[in-house]
C-alpha cells in the first residue's frame, strides 16, 4: 500500500543538473568507494510510523567517470485515513482486502489501522564527461512493494559555459508503475459493502460460515485486479556562480502522468442535511495529470557558515497550486563539527474535485476525492542537524525535526452534526535520522 509517492525522478534530475551546487561536505577527490548510510524514523501521532534504512555507494573510476548506487528499505505501519467523515456514532468499514471489517469510535476520524507495507528500492546512476564542457548521466530506478511496482530510466546533459561559472542542464525520465492491491481495484462511485466483522480465518472457510453472499456483494464492487500509469518528467536548469561566495540555481520542471491515478483505498461519504452518513462511495480521480514547477535556490558562504534558501512553485491541471520555502543554515563550530537549523513552509490549494463529503440527493460529479492530501493545507517543518568528524575522514550526523500538516476547509459548509466534529485534524510527526559517511 502506498503512503505517498514523491517525485523522486525529478529530484534525481535536479541533482544531476546542479553539479555546481555541491555543498562540499564530501567533495574531496578520491578514487576510493565512498558510502553514505542512514536510518530514519518517522512517527505520526496516532497514525503512520515508518522506519527507513539507506545506503548510497559512490566511486570515481577516474577522470570523473562516476558510479552511484543506492538501496533503500523501509517499513510502514499504523493507521491511515480512509477518506470518510467522522460521525457521532461508531462506524464499521470493510478492510481494503475484503477480509473482515474494522470499527471506528464515535467522533473519531475513520482510520484503517491495518496499514502496513515494506518497500525495497534500488537505483543506479552513471555520470561521465562527454567533452571538456559537456557531462552526461544515465540511470535507472526500481521500487517494489507488496502491491506496487515501479521502474524508471533517466538521462541528463549538463553544459558548462563562461569558464565553468555557468551550467545549463536538461533531463528526461520515463517511469512505469503498476498497482495490484489485495482485494482488487474498486468500481468508482460504488457503495462500500460492509461485511459485519468477519476475520481472515472465517473467509478461508466460507461454506461453513455461510458468508458466500457477503463475498459476492463485495466482489460486485471490484472493477479489476490491477492497473498502471506512465510518467514523463522533463527538467531544464541553469546554475550560475555569482562570486566566490554566492551561487544561484533555477529549474523548470514539466511532468505528464497518464493512467490509474485514483487511490483504491480511499472513499468519500454521502451525508444528508443533518450530517448523517447515508453511504460511503469509492473515489474517482482523472486518468491524467499535467504538472509545471519553477524552482530557485541560492547558497551563500559566510566566513563560518553556509546559508541555503530555496523557493518552489508548482501548479497542475487538477488546480493544485503549491508554494514551498526551504531554508538551512550550516554553522561550522570548528574541528569539523557543525550544526544546521532547518525551517520549511509549504502551502497548497485544493484540487478542483476535492470534496470532504457529498450531499445526499445531489448529482454525482465526474470526479471526486476526500483525500486530505489533495485538499487545502499548510505544513511546516522545523529541525536541527548536528554533524561531527570521526577518524579517517568519516562523519556521523544526527537530525531531529518536527513536522505538522494542517488541512484547511476549502469553503465547504458542514451540515448538522458534522459542524460539531473535527473534519480537518492536524497531522503531527517527529523525524529522527542518524547518518554515517565513510
Amino acid at each position: 500500500m502506498q503512503l505517498t509517492k514523491s517525485s523522486s525522478i525529478s529530484l534525481a534530475l535536479a541533482a544531476a543538473s546542479a553539479q555546481l551546487l555541491s555543498n562540499g561536505a564530501h567533495a574531496e577527490e578520491t578514487n576510493q568507494w565512498q558510502f553514505d548510510t542512514a536510518v530514519l524514523y518517522y512517527g505520526e501521532q496516532d497514525r503512520v510510523t515508518a522506519v527507513e534504512g539507506v545506503i548510497n555507494a559512490k566511486k570515481d573510476f577516474g577522470d570523473n567517470h562516476i558510479f552511484n548506487g543506492k538501496l533503500v528499505i523501509d517499513g510502514l505501519t499504523g493507521a491511515s485515513a480512509n477518506g470518510a467523515v467522522p460521525q457521532s456514532t461508531p462506524q464499521t468499514f470493510t478492510r481494503p482486502s475484503g477480509k473482515g471489517a474494522y470499527t471506528v469510535a464515535a467522533g473519531e476520524v475513520p482510520l484503517d489501522d491495518t496499514f502496513h507495507d515494506t518497500r525495497v528500492q534500488a537505483s543506479a546512476q552513471w555520470t561521465q564527461p562527454l567533452s571538456d564542457t559537456l557531462t552526461g548521466s544515465i540511470g535507472t530506478n526500481i521500487s517494489a512493494e507488496y502491491d506496487y511496482f515501479s521502474v524508471s530510466v533517466n538521462g541528463s546533459l549538463a553544459k558548462d559555459f563562461n569558464r565553468k561559472n555557468t551550467n545549463l542542464s536538461a533531463g528526461l525520465s520515463l517511469a512505469y508503475d503498476t498497482i495490484k492491491p489485495e482485494g482488487g481495484l474498486p468500481v468508482p462511485f460504488s457503495s462500500q459493502y460492509v461485511f459485519g466483522g468477519f476475520n481472515d480465518d472465517e473467509f478461508e472457510d466460507q461454506d461453513d460460515n455461510g458468508i458466500d453472499d457477503d463475498r459476492d456483494e463485495y466482489d460486485a464492487t471490484r472493477a479489476k485486479s490491477s492497473d498502471s500509469k506512465t510518467t514523463v518528467d522533463l527538467l531544464f536548469g541553469i546554475t550560475q556562480v555569482i562570486n566566490r561566495r554566492l551561487l544561484v540555481q533555477a529549474n523548470y520542471g514539466y511532468s505528464q502522468v497518464d493512467g490509474y491515478l485514483t487511490d483504491p483505498f480511499k472513499m468519500v461519504s454521502v451525508v444528508d442535511n443533518q450530517g448523517l452518513l447515508q453511504q460511503n462511495l469509492y473515489e474517482n480521480r482523472p486518468d491524467s495529470r499535467t504538472k509545471h514547477s519553477i524552482f530557485v535556490q541560492g547558497k551563500y558562504a559566510f566566513d563560518h557558515a553556509v546559508a541555503d534558501v530555496s523557493y518552489r512553485f508548482a501548479t497542475d491541471d487538477w488546480k493544485i497550486d503549491s508554494h514551498t520555502i526551504d531554508t538551512r543554515l550550516r554553522v561550522n563550530l570548528g574541528d569539523g563539527h557543525y550544526i544546521q537549523p532547518h525551517l520549511r513552509f509549504y502551502q497548497q490549494s485544493a484540487a478542483e474535485f476535492y470534496r470532504p463529503f457529498l450531499n445526499d440527493g445531489e448529482a454525482l460529479p465526474a470526479y471526486v476525492s476526500a483525500d486530505y492530501r489533495i485538499g487545502e493545507m499548510d505544513t511546516y517543518t522545523v529541525g536541527l542537524k548536528y554533524g561531527m568528524p570521526l577518524n579517517g575522514g568519516d562523519e556521523l550526523a544526527f537530525r531531529l525535526e518536527y513536522y505538522q500538516q494542517s488541512p484547511k476547509n476549502a469553503g465547504f459548509d458542514a451540515p448538522g452534526d458534522l459542524a460539531n466534529l473535527d473534519l480537518y485534524p492536524a497531522v503531527k510527526a517527529l523525524i529522527f535520522q542518524v547518518s554515517y559517511h565513510f
